[in-house]
Formats: structure tokens, sequence, C-alpha cells
């Protein structure tokens, strides 16, 4: 049996047999040399124990003139080395003999790795080359060393030593142990940029992904000194100044330099900022007869006099090649030139459409996803086998996939196909990890101290599913939830969600009563554009009131051992308060207003039950953000309406509408202009209830009590609860600027803000016949006046659309336990009633 060495997925696999040495003839084989030509009659192995005796004869080919020379001896040697089973290998002639002696290599029996802490046994086993029950290679393990110490350094752990160390068993076999010191991490002490003048270090340091060292690094990787990601970043700068106008802006090196006196790499950034342009003029020009090339002008996202933008640049040639595309030009290509005018600081760009060459995709194929579905990768695609090649469509689904972050890697690259008119597309991935466990945990001066635990999968069962499963538990709020999301429904593009709900909020400082809710919501969503979504949803929840027994004692009854007596029945002096010497809060007056009592609207959902309501809203959402999490650039736009009333016992129409408007200003300042506003509109016939009003405090007006702003119950005797409007409005400007005397890792930044706002319109139950307890004759109704409360103790409110206003200061914190926000706020102007909480505090953490 001929020996063969077959490679596969990095693992060498020897196939041999055990022969002992022997002597085969070789008839009319010569060995010649330069001084003579020797007659080999056989060729003798001697010192082999497991590889075959052919195998290793197979070696020395005969020229096909049957001579064997001294070349073809010495290329026979080399190649035996090369195998990798033999520590040596000798030739000798004597006579008409050839002479092969050998000392074959150990069989490894074992490979084991001992200190390793950091890296797992598994990650090292699939990296090293040697393996169990394959033949020792000198070579080999020094190279698998190397291996080892590049996973180390990749995870930021230059300091560390592998030494092999080869223990010898019987039969000649060896176990195989890598012995590692794996040493500290070796951090970023430092980042410095050189050359740039436009945009500070503080705001260059929010581009890059690379981050200094500090005392809270350890909970995050972003420190490690990692040579991609400083190549990356050298990208992400490039591309942040060619977002800015910056046309010839160049970066021209990244440099690291370990320092062992800090243990830690200095980076330094040299950057060629050039000019600031903006655009010049944009024009459309066509090769293609039949395609009118102003026809594309409504898909560019290039305005003359903006700053020139490299990214609404490719943003308007994926448009409109795909639009192109669409109308049948399935070959058109989309490129955009642009004339630099140096003396003016401007761009004339020019967007021509040719005719590209007639190029199809022949196969999708997939390397890399061993979890995800590959048809979860392909829907992605705007385009399959047998279409036109399109780079535009093709960079969208890149994109797209990235976007899903199931991979930690995402490249879309070309193979030529069977024919100069096809292409293979080849989508390489890697995968990551897509579930996660958390437990969370905060306090808020408005929720309490609060905790969270929740499991979810962002890809479950590699069917691109999210499931997300968490319960709360706090001290004024508690409940669970289960969220699930298919994004493909029935293959179409849209995203179908189910939610399932329960929620508990407690009595607590600013509500006299308690609410539990259990609901159900089918949604569905569409992505319209990159930056515009729509979501349908259909409501359907059940909701009650609790309240202290205590809150309720004075329904008009009188009590008789702690219980309601239905035979008392009320005197004008007890309804009418204080009128005829009566004093409620005594023995006189029954004393059951010591302790306060519930406002009429919390006593109405009380005594009506637990209420159902069924609603059909929507949501448009418009976003141009630069960043999601911390933005500093760009426009969020939120446009919501419910109805309520299809079935169910309530029926309404719920209007809200908030933008957030964030731009920078100056020495990395931004600058969010906030506004909101709403109003909720009776239908039909039904009562609205006090619990569908909006309630408003520091999320409209900070300095403000949650439930602090707009019409209040202002019955001394009663709890005084916040009875909500059915219009609000608010307007806040707020500048967050760094601590530039801080490390930019530190995450804080400051904030000074002034907030506007008003909340007005109550128009749930005010009289006792909505409420369906006994109305006393001479007992005088309330009006909205609160100069002219009446004589009922039912219900004193005051409804005034009073502006609030308020300034404050704050301090915002992206720390590693969550974001953490605390505010200082001060009122300036407010209502008669309204309450206030000039600071506040609010954050949590996971982990």
């Amino acid at each position: 049996m001929k020996f063969g060495l077959r490679v596969r997925g990095g693992l060498a696999a020897a196939f041999i047999m055990i022969a002992g040495s022997a002597a085969l003839p070789l008839a009319g084989v010569v060995v010649s040399s330069p001084a003579a030509a020797q007659t080999v009659n056989s060729i003798e192995v001697v010192g082999n124990r497991r590889v075959e005796l052919e195998t290793i004869r197979s070696y020395f080919k005969p020229s096909p003139g049957g001579t064997l020379d001294a070349g073809r001896v010495d290329d026979g040697l080399k190649a035996l080395i090369e195998t990798g089973l033999f520590s040596d290998v000798r030739i000798n002639r004597q006579g008409g003999r050839l002479i092969v002696t050998v000392v074959e290599n150990p069989v490894i029996g074992r490979v084991a790795f001992e200190g390793n802490k950091k890296v797992k046994d598994e990650q090292l086993q699939a990296e090293v080359q040697s393996k169990p029950r394959g033949t020792l290679s000198r070579p080999m393990v020094q190279s698998d060393a190397q291996r080892i110490s590049e996973i180390y350094r990749r995870s930021g752990r230059y300091d560390v030593r592998v030494t092999p160390e080869m223990i010898e068993q019987p039969n000649n076999r060896v176990d195989l142990i890598f012995t590692i010191e794996e040493g500290a991490k070796t951090g970023v002490k430092s980042i410095e940029f050189v050359g740039n003048s436009a945009f500070s270090s503080y705001r260059l340091k929010d581009v890059i992904k690379t981050r200094e060292t500090n005392l809270l690094s350890f909970l995050g990787s972003g420190d490690v000194y990692d040579p991609d990601r400083v190549e990356a970043d050298r990208d992400l700068i490039r591309r942040f100044y060619l977002k800015n106008g910056y046309a010839d802006v160049q970066v021209v090196a990244a440099l690291s330099e370990y320092d062992p006196e800090r243990k830690g790499f200095m980076v330094t950034f040299k950057i060629e900022e050039g000019q600031q342009y903006r655009v010049g003029s944009v024009d459309f020009q066509s090769t293609i007869a039949t395609l009118d090339p102003n026809s594309l002008r409504g898909y560019s996202r290039v305005s003359v006099g903006s700053l020139y933008n490299v990214e609404n640049i490719e943003k308007s040639v994926e448009e409109m090649q795909i639009e192109a595309s669409r109308r049948g030009y399935a070959f058109a290509v989309v490129r955009p030139r642009g004339d630099r005018n140096f003396e003016a600081h401007t761009v004339s760009v020019v967007f021509a459409v040719d005719e590209g060459p007639r190029t199809y995709i022949e196969r999708i194929n997939i390397r890399g996803n061993t979890r995800t579905r590959d048809y979860v990768i392909r829907r992605e695609f705007d385009i399959s086998e047998g279409d036109a090649y399109n780079r535009a469509l093709v960079d969208r689904a890149e994109r797209r996939l990235k976007n899903l972050d199931f991979f930690k890697d995402v490249k879309i690259s070309t193979e030529p196909g069977s024919s100069s008119d096809r292409v293979i597309l080849v989508v390489n991935l890697e995968e990551k990890s897509t579930g996660d466990f958390s437990i969370s945990g905060g306090y808020s001066t408005t929720d309490g101290a609060l905790a969270e635990v929740s499991i979810s999968e962002r890809n479950f069962l590699g069917r691109g599913l999210f499931a997300k499963a968490s319960v709360t538990y706090g001290q004024f709020a508690r409940g669970y939830s289960l969220s699930f999301v298919e994004p493909y429904l029935l293959d179409y593009r849209v995203a179908l969600g189910l939610d399932l709900y329960q929620r508990q909020q407690l009595a607590n400082n600013f509500i006299s009563y308690g609410t539990k809710t259990l609901g159900f919501s089918p949604r569905l969503g569409f992505q319209l554009r990159e930056d515009l979504s729509l979501q349908l949803r259909y409501s359907i929840y059940r909701q009650e009131i609790t309240l202290p027994a205590t809150l309720r004692d004075c329904d008009n009854r009188q009590l008789v051992n702690g219980l309601p007596n239905p035979a008392f029945v009320p005197t004008p002096a007890f309804i009418n308060g204080n009128l005829g010497g009566v004093d409620p809060t005594g023995n006189n007056g029954l004393g059951c207003f010591a302790n306060g009592e519930a406002s009429l609207p919390v006593r109405q959902e009380l005594a009506n039950g637990a209420t159902l309501t069924s609603a059909l809203g929507y949501t448009l959402n418009y976003n141009t953000l630069d960043n999601n999490k911390n933005p500093t650039e760009g426009l969020l736009v939120d446009f919501k309406q419910d109805f309520a009333g299809v079935g169910g016992d309530v029926s309404y129409l719920k209007t809200a509408f908030d933008a957030k408007y964030f731009t920078p200003l100056v020495s990395d300042i931004v600058s969010i202009v906030h506004l909101q506003g709403g109003i909720l509109n009776k239908i039909g016939n039904n009562q609205l209830r006090m619990l569908d009003h909006f309630q408003m405090g520091p999320n409209l007006v900070r300095g403000f009590a949650p439930n602090g702003i707009g019409p209040r119950d202002i019955n001394p005797f009663g709890t005084q609860d916040a009875l909500g409007g059915t219009k609000y409005w608010g307007a806040s400007l707020e500048l967050q600027m760094p601590f530039w005397f801080l490390p930019k890792e530190t995450g804080l930044k400051g904030a000074v803000y002034a907030d506007a706002g008003g909340l007005w319109g109550y128009q749930g139950p005010t009289s006792w016949a909505q409420t369906g307890e006994v109305n006393v004759a001479g007992c005088q109704a309330p009006t909205r006046n609160p100069n002219n409360a009446g004589t009922c103790l039912g219900l004193q409110f005051n409804d005034q659309n009073t502006v609030r206003t308020s300034v404050g200061v704050g301090l915002v914190w992206a720390s590693p336990f969550g974001p953490l926000r605390f505010d200082y706020a001060i009122p300036l102007t407010k209502g008669q009633f309204d309450r206030t909480q000039e600071f506040r505090f609010g954050g949590g953490t996971s982990f």
C-alpha cells in the first residue's frame, strides 16, 4: 500500500502500514553521477517500523530510460523529509545497492494545554495542526506555538509565552504539552491625532472603535490593542471626513508603538484634512438613449450648497441604479464624478448613467453559516441566480446582512463563472453568538428600585426569528412580557410581531392607586425606505384599578366595625363638608376623611371594575440619526395614532407627535431641539376614562414630579390625584457637551436645558350622577374655576392651560453599568396646584 498525505480542514492525516526492513530488487535501474553511472540492483530500507517499504521506495523513481542519477536520489531524499514522517533520512550506496536509512518521528498520543485560563482548550485545539494519533513534526509544533501566541495577541495579550514540551511514552509515542504563560492584557494607553484642526481629538475618538485604557476597561474590550481594529479605524476616520465635506482627506498612517514603561501601546493617527467643499452644482447625464437622466433627479440626496457628503452620493447612486433596474435597464450603471474648484471650494457633482457589461449571476455561494439557514441569508438579496448582476443591489444585501447582527463579519465578493458573462457571488460569513441572558437592575426617582431578568435570541433556531421573555420586579412596578418577531412574513419583507404582557403599577408617592394591565398586541412593520418605517398594530388589554380600603371608606356610608353600613342615610351636613358645624375629619364627621379619600374618577374606575380596551393604531417613524445610541446629528420623528372602539368598553382617538433634532455646534457641543404634542378625542357617547388621559410630568417639563402637571383634584380632604388632560404640548432646547478635562472613555457629558409645556382639557367624570353614587339635595356642583369648587366632596379640580417652564442642568453618563442620567431643574412658572421635583435620577444595567 502506498503512503499518501491528505489535507482537509487544516488537519493532516497520514495513511500508513507497518512493514519491516527489506531489500527489493530493481532490475535494470541505473544510478548515474557526473563521474560515472552505477547499476543499482536493489534499494534497501533500514529503520522503518510503521511506514510501508513500498511507500519509501516510491520516492526514488528512475528516469524513463531506467537510470537513477544523483539528482533523482536527492529529490527523493528531500521529498521524504518533507513528509514530516521522519526525523532523519540518510542515503548510502554500496556497490549495486542503494541503502535508505530512516528514523521515524514518534506518534502523538495526546495534545494538552496547561496554564490557559483566558482561552478555552477547545479553541486552542481547533487552531493547532498537531493532532492526536498524528505524526510528530517539530516544525509543525513550532508553528502551533506561534498560532497560540497569535490567538492571545488578538485578545490583547502580547506578553504571552508558549513552550511546547514532548513527554516520551512507550512504543515510540509522545504526549505533546503546550505550557502557556498568558501574561496581562496589553491595552492602548493613549490615542493621539496629528494634523486635525477641523475636528477635535475628543470628537474623533467618538468615530473610532479603539478606546484608551481606564478604570472601567475591565468591563469591555475596546481598549485592547488590535492591529486589525486600528487599521479599520483609519477607514472610519476617512469616512467621517468625507461625510463632512473634506474630499481631499488622507489618513496617512496609523502608528502603533509599544511603551515598555507604561506596558501598553501608543496609537497615533496622522491626518491630512485638506479643504472643506460644498456642492457647486448637480448634473445628470446618460449614454442610454431611451433613459432620460433628469427623470432620476428625484432619487438624488445631493443638493446645491450642501456640504459634500460621500455617503449621500453613495446612497443616491444606489437608489438611481435600482430605479433604473426597475424601469428595465438591468445593466445600467450610475457613476458619480466630482470636479473640484479649488478656489471656490466647491465640487460639481455629475451622475453619469452608462450601459454596463451584460453580466449575469450564475450562482450565489454561501460560506461560513454553520447555524443560520441559507434562506435567511438569501432573502436579504433583491437578486437571485440568473438575474442581471447589479453591484448596487449586492452592496445593499451586504449592508442588510450586517444589520441583522447575526455575524461578526460579512463580505460579498465575486468569482468568474462558467463563461465570460457569468459571475459567482460568494458570501463569506463569520457567525457570532445571538443569544442574550441579562439581569438588569436600576433605580429611579419615579419607579424606585427595579430588577429585570430577561432571555432573548435574535436568531431563534437559525431561522432569523426574534424571541424574548422577561420578568420585572420592582418597588412600584412588576410584570412580565413575551415577545416574538418574524421579520419576513410569508416571505415578504414585512415584520410580524406578537407581544403578550402583564404589568402592575403600585401606589406610590405620586399616585394613590395601583393598576393591573394584561394585554396582547400583534403588529406589522414595513420598511418604506431606509429612513422611513411604518408600523400597524392592534392592541387589546384588560385594565383595572386597585385601591386601599382606607381611601374609599367615605363613600356616602357610615362604617360599622370598619365595614360599610348599608342602612346609613347620608345627611347634607356630611356631604357638604363643614356646613352645619360638622368637621369631616373629626369624630362628629365620622372621621373617615382623616386619612384621605380617593378622587371621584378613581372611585368610578374601581366601581366599574375591569375594563377591556380594543384599539387599532399605527406609528410612522422617520430616522436620519447618525447613531441611534449616541446621536450627534440627524432627525427622529414619531407620529402615532390609536383608535379605541373596535369592540371593548371604551372609545377614543389618541394622537401623539414627537420630534428630536440633533445638530453639532462648536467644540463638540451638540444641540437638541425636542418638540412634542398630543390630543385625545372622545368618540361616540362613551365617557372618557381618567386612565385614558395623558399624564405628564418630567417627561414634558423637567423640574416637575411624575403626574405633577395639569388638572388635579383639589379636594382638601382627598388624595388630590392627578386627573390628566386631553391636550398637551412641549418644547425643549438642550445643549450637551463633554467634559474636556476628563478622559473620553469615562463617557460623561454635561447638559443645560430649558423646557416649556402645558397639559389641559380634562374630560372625565365630574358629577355624582356619572359615578352612580348618591347625589344629596343642597350639594352645589363644582365648576372648573378653583375659586368656586362647590360643596360636594366628590370632585373639586382645576383645569388651567398654564404654561409651565423650567431651566436645569444634567449629567449624562454612558457608563458600563448602563445609561445613567442626573437632572436638577428649577421650575420658573407653574400651575397653582402643580407638584415639583427638582432632582431626578434614573438608570440601570445589564450584567
